[in-house]
């Protein structure tokens, strides 16, 4: 247990973590196509003399940063892609590519790790332990971790815990989201195809029409999380394509439908899916169309270990005090990051990161989306607090 306030030396640092956040900002990457930002992620890494991995998951950075005594093994994970979205802000430092934004953070993410490891890196020779940095492509397309995973991310070393961050515009700067167990959704995608008989429109009589039985699919669906669900339980079931017809007069032959499931519990999502496979069978059956559902299960819900996430609520109450701590701050978003703590304990934080000074609110994946750059040191301070609790002696 260390008790270091690391607040002084992030801020120390702020205008470097400014400046490079806004230069990866200006030059956005989609999933796995992250090759400047990986370059700048392991020369920097190179530079703080670590032992940096490139190409690891297509795209992925590793840097093992060794203590000089034995300990236990802190993974400190960041994202780096960037999403298919036209930045509508008009700051000095938007994004230069056309349809492409850091809309979610990411940005910010990888500064605040390679902070951390400035500031770590420092204290080499303190450490009793070691820090695996990894920065981690497409976590927009919810496949970097399962990349990153086949080629060996939680192995040689394995990590004995995890810890990560999330900036959260949703929040004013100051407040953490601290919550113990899941805190962000597991993440699933259906395709339904619906298959009737077509016809001529002012003929409904000699057809099987699968318009009216997608709509009531749709309804039916929203009574699964209504009636089928523990109403202490949480899930999101949305139906966001509807793809059916070529014309006004005439009845299709089939519809398509696609959407997303939500769930923080894995007992809940095997449920859902039961239920949905059900409903359709039976709804199709007695409409004479046929169903064939297909449910892809993505990303795992992202589950806070309750007894790391006490201990650094405890390291997080000397910057925040008892008031910037909320454990109630949970979301239906999905992350991947959750694949790499089903394997190995871990916390998940948000830090508030409000933008000031804005007269309307842009959420995350919003062409308008921006973040207090205050959160920046405060970020590095925090982060870097939580793996010294695990590695740095007193």
């Amino acid at each position: 247990m260390t008790t270091i306030d690391f607040r002084a030396e992030a801020e120390q640092l702020r205008d470097e973590l400014v400046a490079r956040r806004r230069d990866l900002h200006m030059h956005p990457e989609l999933a796995f196509e992250e090759f400047r930002t990986s370059g700048i992620v392991a020369d920097e890494l190179t530079r703080l003399g670590m032992e940096v991995q490139r190409g690891v998951g297509q795209t992925g950075v590793i840097g093992i940063l060794d203590g000089s005594q034995a300990g236990p093994t802190v993974l400190v994970r960041a994202d780096m892609d960037a999403l298919p979205i036209q930045e509508e802000n008009d700051y000095a430092y938007a994004s230069t590519v056309p349809g492409k934004m850091h809309a979610c953070g990411h940005d910010g993410h990888t500064t605040i790790a390679l902070g951390v490891a400035k500031l770590l890196s420092r204290r080499r020779d303190q450490l009793a332990g070691r820090v695996k940095f990894v920065f981690q492509p497409a976590e927009e397309v919810v496949g970097g971790a399962k990349a990153m995973i086949a080629d060996g991310v939680l192995e040689n070393p394995r990590p004995d815990v995890s810890v990560g961050l999330h900036l959260w515009n949703g929040m004013p700067l100051g407040q953490l989201g601290v919550a113990d167990g899941p805190v962000m959704a597991g993440s699933s995608t259906f395709t339904l195809m619906v298959t009737g008989r077509g016809g001529h429109a002012a003929s409904p009589q000699t057809t099987a029409d699968p318009v009216v039985c997608a709509a009531q699919l749709i309804m039916a669906f929203q009574s699964i999380v209504s009636r089928n669900m523990n109403p202490l339980d949480s899930a999101v079931i949305s139906v966001t394509q509807l793809q059916a017809g070529t014309a006004f007069n005439i009845i299709p032959q089939t519809v398509r439908m696609t959407g997303t499931i939500r769930t923080f519990r894995l007992e809940v999502r095997d449920m859902v899916d039961r239920r949905m496979h059900e409903i359709s069978k039976a709804i199709c059956e007695a409409m004479n169309c046929t169903a064939e559902l297909k449910i892809n299960h993505h990303v795992l819900p992202v589950t806070n270990d309750a007894e790391v996430s006490q201990r650094l609520r405890d390291v997080f109450r000397r910057y925040v005090g008892d008031n910037g701590l909320v454990t109630s701050e949970r979301t239906m978003g999905s992350e991947d990051v959750g694949l790499f703590m089903d394997d190995i304990p871990g916390m998940y934080f948000f830090v508030g990161a409000e933008a000031p000074d804005r007269e309307t609110y842009f959420g995350h994946h919003h062409p308008r989306f921006d973040f207090d750059e205050d959160a920046l040191p405060l970020s590095v301070a925090l982060l870097t607090a939580a793996v010294a609790e695990y590695i740095l002696p007193g």
